[in-house]
Formats: C-alpha cells, structure tokens, sequence
C-alpha cells in the first residue's frame, strides 16, 4: 500500500525509502589532495566544501578536518576577508595550499569532485544553496532552523528527496547522551503518557559579532541605549548607516532579501536580529530544545502542531533590531499534549522538560538531566529490558554520523524532515504572533487553515533576479 503524502511532499517514510537505494560512492580525490601521513587512501575520502565562515562554520569545518576520512577541499564566502580566513585555516590544517576559492556558490557546487557540503550562512541564504547543493548531488550538512521561511524549508526538502541526498542538520544536541538518555525514558513511556513539555529557550538580542556596543556608544549623543528603538528617518538611523567595506559583496549578501542600507551592526552573525535576514532567538533556538522535545514525543515523522497561539514583545517593525524579545506559544499536539514554548518567562526553564502522567524529566546543555526518579539520575543507562525503542545513538559525535551516513546511504540523526518537523512550531508561533491570534494547523496539507493573512506569512518575496529554488 503507497504511504499517502503530503501536498508538500515531506514525509520521512518517503525520505527512508528514498536513500534506500543503491546511491554512487564517495568521489576520488586527487593525491595532491594528501594531508598528514596516516590518514586512509584519497580513493577512501570524503570531499567538502564549505561554504560561510562565520559563527559556526569554523567549528563545523574544523570537526569535519579531524575526521581522517574526509578532505576539505573549497571554500566559498562573498567577504573576502572571511574567505581569507577559512583558506587559511583549511591549508593551515592540512599543511599545504590545495584548498580552492570561490564567491560564487554555484561554481563550488557545479564541481563533480566534490561529494559533500558544510552549509553554514544566514538564513535568508539557506534555501538557494541548500537546494543547489541537492540539484547538484552534493549530501549536505546544514544549519538550523532549516530555512527562514516554511515555504523555503518545504522547497529544500524537496530538493533533498528527489535527489536522494544525505542530509545532516546541525541539531547536535541528539548526538549527545543526555539527551538521548532523556528522550528514550519518554519514548519507552517510564513516565505514563505525556501531557505537556516545556521548551525553554534564550531572550532579548546577544551581540554575537561585538558590533552592536560600539555603535551604541556612538549613538550615545542621541540618547539611544537599544538598537531595538532606531528607526529610519532618525538622526541616529543616518548615523548606523554607512557604505558597506569594500571586501564585502553587500548586493550579493543581501541576496533574496529586500533590498535595506548597510548597518554593520546587523550584518555579520548579528544579521538574525533583523527579521529580513535572520528569525530572533525563537528561530535560532527552536531547531535545539523544541527539536528535542519532538525526538521525545515520536513526533519526528509528524507534522504538527495542530493549533498554536502565542504573544511576544517586538521593537518596530522596521527598528534596526526588530525581531521578538520575550516571547510565549502555546501549541496544541494530537493526544491532548500541550508544548509550551518560552524565551524570558521565569517559569519556564531552559532546556525541554516532559511532564507525563507518572513524572517528568528535563535536560539541557552541560549534560544537565533532572527527572522525579532519582534512580535515573543516579545511573544515567536504562535497564536494557526497559529500552523497547532504541533511539539512534551517533557513536563518534554528530559530524561522525553525518560522514558514516553519506558512506552507508542511511538517514543521518537529524535528516532534513526532522528538521523540518522542528522548526515548524517557530515558524507557526512566530505567524501566530504576528497576526495576533491562534492558527490551525493542516499536518497533511501543510497549509495554515481559514486564514489568508497568515497563510501569505509562509512565504515571502525573492528579490531578483533570486526565486525560490
């Protein structure tokens, strides 16, 4: 019997039918491609390409170098000092100069040496590189969320699909044991059916690129103290403008996105304040705790939720930082669950906490764990007749598992409809907010119910000569 599919087309009994199948192996890289000696043949390598180099990408790129099995090769910014910076630290690893260039994505991407690609670029990026690297049969390791839209996650999992590509999203908290440890007490059902679970996430703006305080101590003079309160028009708007520095492509980096003045201060790692770019805390964050919170319920191959609501504080909508600060959803799941989700509400902890009818258990990052059985604290191992679902546990860490997938042609920890499936509540919660009253949600369809304000939020429009890919 066919497994009936969405409008959208994202299920992950498709996406496990579809890798599957017998798939081409690995390339063969060139022996100028040789790192330090020790390592497996070219022939046996994995080839990446990179492409960003910001907040994540140099970690990722760097676990990904320490793996003896695979082999950087490119590298691709649109800043040329970045770009700098990564060809240096790839050849510096390597102790050679093979790593190769590029502005454009594309040329990277059209490589036939090239078997696989770190994704690591603001979110307004995600969909257009995402979905190149899929056309072009490159396996993917992502960023979350998986796109800054649910229209662009549905066109990236799509592409994923009908490519048969691996796809790895960087929700590494499933690759730690505690984590998992919680998840699997949950699923096995040792804490009765459940009835609630808490998603705690951060608050407020963090100046991650340390752009943010300098030009509040310049806007000083016009009693500016939040970024989150200069508008266009204001002498302290003309006064963040500026040229954009001449190694950066400022047309290319704002790419899809509406066409905005350069502010420093909402470019690099600091452009997820400014919704034209990025998606706030609620978004950078919802891909980690609520993805968790998901992995417990089962609900990795479900859609919901069925209904949310919620209520946030926002700056203007055209401030310089205008994405939410403080913010609560309440979403509605199949089986009366109820998940709250939470960023600056004291009452609800960071991390994900179930809540069932037996107990409750809560975890967060620093291998925290807390449960109302102490005994679970004490051993941190299920008694093996207890662990009738066995989650998968990625022996060797997040990156390992993406790389032993690409070999094996299996789904990855966190493929791409498991990220999907996680960022959607951000998604809906922040649309809920937005429009100012609950949504229903169509899981089949993928489509908001009975309300056009809010189904037009699921999208938004491409600059050109950018389109939706």
């Amino acid at each position: 019997m066919k497994t009936r599919t969405s409008s959208a087309g994202i299920t992950r009994r498709h996406f496990l039918a579809a890798t599957g199948l017998a798939l081409a192996a690995p390339t063969l890289i060139p022996a100028s491609a040789l790192g330090a000696d020790g390592r497996p043949a070219p022939s046996n390598r994995i080839t990446m390409g990179v492409v960003g180099w910001g907040m994540q990408a140099p970690g990722n790129t760097g676990n990904f170098m320490n793996q003896p099995d695979c082999q950087v090769v490119a590298t691709c910014n649109i800043d040329q000092h970045h770009l700098e910076r990564s060809v240096n630290a790839i050849n510096g690893h390597y102790k050679n100069q093979d790593c190769k260039t590029y502005h454009d994505y594309r040329e990277l991407m059209a490589r036939t040496d090239i078997d696989t690609m770190m994704i690591a670029v603001p979110d307004h990026w995600h969909e257009l590189i995402a979905t190149e690297a899929a056309n072009n049969k490159k396996d993917v390791y992502g960023e979350k969320p998986l796109a800054r839209t649910i229209a662009e996650q549905q066109a990236i999992v799509k592409a994923v699909q009908r490519n048969q590509r691996i796809w790895q999203t960087g929700s590494w908290q499933r690759s730690e044991r505690n984590f998992h440890y919680g998840a699997e007490i949950v699923r096995n059902g040792l804490i009765g059916k459940i009835t609630r679970v808490e998603v705690g996430l951060p608050s407020g703006h963090t100046d991650f690129a340390g752009t943010g305080r300098p030009l509040l101590q310049k806007l000083a003079q016009f009693d500016v103290k939040d970024l989150g309160k200069v508008l266009p028009g204001t002498p302290a708007w003309d006064a963040a403008v500026s040229e954009p520095p001449p190694e950066l492509d400022y047309n290319t980096w704002i790419g899809p996105s509406r066409m905005e003045p350069y502010i420093q201060a909402r470019s690099h790692m600091n452009w997820r304040w400014n919704y034209n770019t990025g998606g706030g805390q609620l978004l950078d964050w919802i891909g980690h705790h609520c993805d968790i919170g998901h992995w417990g319920l089962g609900h990795d191959d479900k859609i919901g939720p069925l209904e949310i609501e919620g209520s946030g504080e926002f700056p203007a909508k055209n401030a310089l930082w205008n994405t939410c600060t403080r913010y609560r959803l309440t979403a509605k799941y199949p089986n009366d669950i109820t998940m709250i989700i939470a960023g600056g509400h004291g009452d609800i902890r960071s991390g994900t906490k179930w809540i069932g009818t037996d107990g409750w258990v809560w975890v967060d990052r620093g291998n925290a764990f807390e449960s109302s059985n102490k005994a679970w604290e004490d051993t941190r191992t299920l008694p093996e007749d207890q662990r009738k679902v066995k989650l998968i546990f990625t022996k060797g860490g997040h990156y390992r598992n993406f790389l032993d997938s690409v070999k094996s042609r299996q789904p990855t920890v966190a493929p791409v409809e498991v990220a999907h499936h996680s960022a959607l509540p951000g998604h809906l919660g922040l649309i809920a907010m937005l429009v100012g009253r609950k949504i229903k949600w169509d899981a089949e369809a993928e489509q908001i119910l009975g309300d056009d304000e809010a189904s037009k939020l699921m999208t938004r429009p491409f600059r050109a000569p950018w389109h939706l890919g």
